[in-house]
């Protein structure tokens, strides 16, 4: 009984970061507007170490369509800049030998549009992934009832299992439908 609800209880966590992940996700897909998210996951080489950007400078948005970087050790600009280019997001940095800043363009009606592709292929993903966490928790459920566990409890254990994967559906759906308004709206 312990062991089924435990199995329950971690498929829930695995759940949860799963679309903890989809967030931070849509968080770096940009709507028009500038954003330090839209930097975070970027890798920095800090002297010959792969390091997150923001553990090697200070990123702000000084205006709405701006993004300064100031690196806490000037050497570090120029491999900022390479890790932006490297990060493939359509930004280009420019380098004042004291700040690295980026410019964020309007977006056009095509970008707007991949951007939203983008954001559901996210939430596709989301959504396999609490998939492949339904199948293994459902084969635990049957491996348990195979145990010695009630039929009927794993029944509804299975049925638990639905309601909290098609709960989750919900949420992606939702976070994906609110980024898909806040790129479209101009």
């Amino acid at each position: 009984m312990e062991d089924v609800n435990d199995l329950l209880e971690m498929g829930k966590m695995s759940m949860d970061e799963s679309m903890e992940h989809l967030k931070r996700e849509l968080a770096k897909i940009r709507a028009g507007k500038a954003s330090p998210n839209m930097l975070s996951g970027i890798m920095v080489d800090y002297y010959g170490t792969p390091t997150l950007l923001n553990q090697v400078a200070n990123i702000s948005t000084p205006d709405g369509k701006t993004i300064a970087i100031q690196p806490w050790e000037k050497k570090m600009l120029a491999s900022i800049e390479q890790a932006i280019f490297a990060a493939n997001l359509g930004l280009t940095p420019m380098n004042d030998g004291e700040f690295v800043r980026i410019n964020i363009p309007p977006l056009t009606e095509d970008r707007r549009k991949q951007l939203v592709k983008q954001s559901k292929a996210a939430g596709e993903d989301t959504k396999v992934s609490i998939r492949q966490i339904r199948q293994k928790l459902m084969d635990g459920i049957k491996k348990a009832v195979k145990d010695g566990y009630p039929e009927d409890a794993g029944k509804r254990k299975e049925d638990d299992v639905q309601k909290m994967v098609n709960g989750f559906g919900d949420q992606i759906n939702k976070l994906v439908a609110a980024k898909e308004k806040d790129i479209m709206t101009i």
